[in-house]
């Protein structure tokens, strides 16, 4: 069984987890001072979201140098010796691999925008006039004039964010070259942004800018080409493409083994479910069939061939409690609950720093309190379209990437112990309640949960590898499966809702609890895990 399937992944949001120079951003060395936190918890491997140079246009996903650290954060020797730190406790840690787009300030797009006859010209994509009707992804036109040549570059991101054009074989190896310097520093793997977007259309044409970009005709030649070049013959190597739109037979193309693409995929279409067809701020209630639905297809669609990642949140999600459970009177059970359901599915779990804290959505006040481009690109938008403000601020605060981006609270003092200065993003005034070091404190807290929750993935062979059975598909409460495996069986319940709930599954009444109390009654947000047939250990 491959290594990953039993391991957890921890996200750290680098400009928000922990500051150690009091300018009130984030930075290595504040992800240094907080390794044992992470080895406590028990992940085996953190992501870091980018930390290369970056004029931040796009929280860093803007990439102005692919080889080195942006001074913000520190320096590539910081990076080194974070590194050391990691694999000294046991862990390991990938970056961020942002290449469908750079910077319009990295060398390469500096050089290819100075003429029409620059050598890089065709490293980006350029036209003479707007070829197509293609919208950018954070509102307004896909193509921007570029003043110096007077031609038109493509950006599905920010005006900032010029894709790069894979189609070239130069583009291809000057990427490829750059991960290999970062796997022979000693990182151990990369999360891919975007990257069933490289691949555009041939021809350009009209049409919706994301359905046709996304995972066109040479992907997965283009992904498999990157795996023999950078991948193949290294070992302990973990790769997960971030795949928006993907269906399971995509899913099962890009995580097939023999295919030799990623280890695993993020697939977006649960965290789709609260919203309209056409955007993320037609917000609509979570109905928890639609959810059994979603999750249920993806354990099916991978269960022989092929792995999934798991996840509630991350820097570009709101915050899970808030969202998929009850962050007033019952968000502590509600967070155990959630991170009970979610990690004992089939596929890696992946938790979002301050996620095992129960970190919740923040109070924002006004527009004001906004930070992200993408929130205020729509709400510019839509005001300037007729949308009443107070509308538009209720979409924000419920669906606004800020909300992941809040300081991670490690105290009840100022600045949650954030930041001994002004910090970036407004500290979310419940760190008063909600911190780490009452967490570590308290054994009932949502932090020793997740401990726990980590811990049974580890020591329990049928939560990495077993058979997964959705149970009580169409009842609206409860989310409820079994996972099987050599004649051992562990059920896992949730109670998605306010109301206690007498489930009724014959047999299980008297099983050994793994998780919550033994029995089949469930407390309000209550979830449960319970054992029969053995251990499994």
């Amino acid at each position: 069984m491959s290594w990953f399937k039993s391991a957890v992944v921890y996200q750290i949001y680098p400009r928000s987890f922990a500051d150690s120079d009091g300018d009130g951003i984030g930075d290595l060395g504040g992800i240094a001072a907080h390794l044992d936190h992470l080895a406590e918890l028990g992940v085996d491997v953190l992501w870091l979201s980018p930390v290369y140079p970056s004029p931040q246009d796009d929280a860093g996903y803007d990439i102005s140098d692919y080889q080195d650290i942006e001074p913000v954060f520190g320096t590539l020797a910081q990076f080194d010796e974070l590194l050391a730190g990691v694999h000294a406790r046991g862990m390991k840690l990938i970056m961020d691999l942002v290449v469908n787009h750079t910077s319009d300030e990295h060398p390469w797009f500096v050089e290819s925008r100075s003429s029409v006859d620059s050598p890089k010209r065709d490293w980006y994509w350029w036209r003479p006039s707007v070829p197509n009707d293609w919208r950018s992804f954070f509102s307004g036109p896909a193509w921007e004039l570029d003043d110096a040549t007077g031609e038109y570059y493509l950006h599905l991101f920010s005006r900032k964010q010029p894709d790069l054009n894979w189609e070239n074989a130069e583009v291809r190896e000057a990427v490829y070259e750059m991960m290999r310097w970062w796997l022979d520093r000693g990182i151990d793997g990369f999360r891919m942004d975007v990257i069933n977007l490289i691949s555009k259309p041939p021809g350009l044409p009209d049409g919706n800018s994301f359905a046709l970009n996304a995972h066109g005709p040479r992907l997965h030649e283009f992904v498999q080409e990157m795996h023999r070049e950078v991948f193949a013959g290294r070992s302990g190597l973990l790769t997960v493409g971030e795949t928006p739109g993907a269906t399971v037979e995509e899913g099962r193309l890009f995580t097939d083994p023999a295919r030799a693409e990623v280890d695993m995929i993020f697939q977006f279409e649960h965290v789709q479910l609260d919203q309209g067809p056409t955007s993320k701020w037609d917000i609509h209630p979570l109905k928890l069939v639609d959810l059994k639905r979603s999750l249920g297809r993806w354990q099916a669609g991978l269960a022989d061939v092929g792995w999934n990642s798991l996840y509630w949140n991350n820097h570009d999600q709101p915050r899970a409690v808030s969202r998929f459970g009850d962050d007033g009177e019952h968000r502590v059970a509600a967070a155990k609950m959630l991170a009970t359901v979610l990690h004992l599915h089939r596929g890696t779990p992946y938790v979002y720093q301050g996620e095992e804290l129960g970190m919740t959505n923040a109070p924002w006040a006004s527009i004001d309190d906004f930070r992200d481009i993408e929130s205020l690109n729509h709400y510019r938008e839509a005001v300037a379209g007729g949308a009443s403000p107070d509308d538009v601020l209720f979409a924000l605060r419920k669906m606004g990437r800020d909300n992941a981006r809040t300081p991670v609270q490690w105290t009840a003092g100022p600045q949650a112990g954030f930041t001994t200065g002004t910090p970036w993003l407004p500290v979310n005034p419940n760190h008063v309640e909600i911190n780490a070091e009452a967490e570590r404190a308290n054994p009932d807290s949502v932090f020793h949960h997740y401990r726990r929750v980590i811990s049974l993935r580890h020591s329990l062979p049928v939560i990495a590898d077993g058979d997964f059975t959705m149970l009580l598909e169409d009842e609206p409460r409860v989310y409820a499966f079994v996972r099987a495996l050599d004649g051992v069986e562990l059920l896992v319940l949730g109670n998605f809702s306010g109301d206690e709930v007498i489930v009724s599954l014959p047999g299980w009444e008297d099983a050994e609890a793994l998780i919550g109390a033994p029995g089949l009654v469930l407390g309000p947000w209550e979830g449960k895990a319970l054992s029969r047939g053995g251990s499994g250990r």
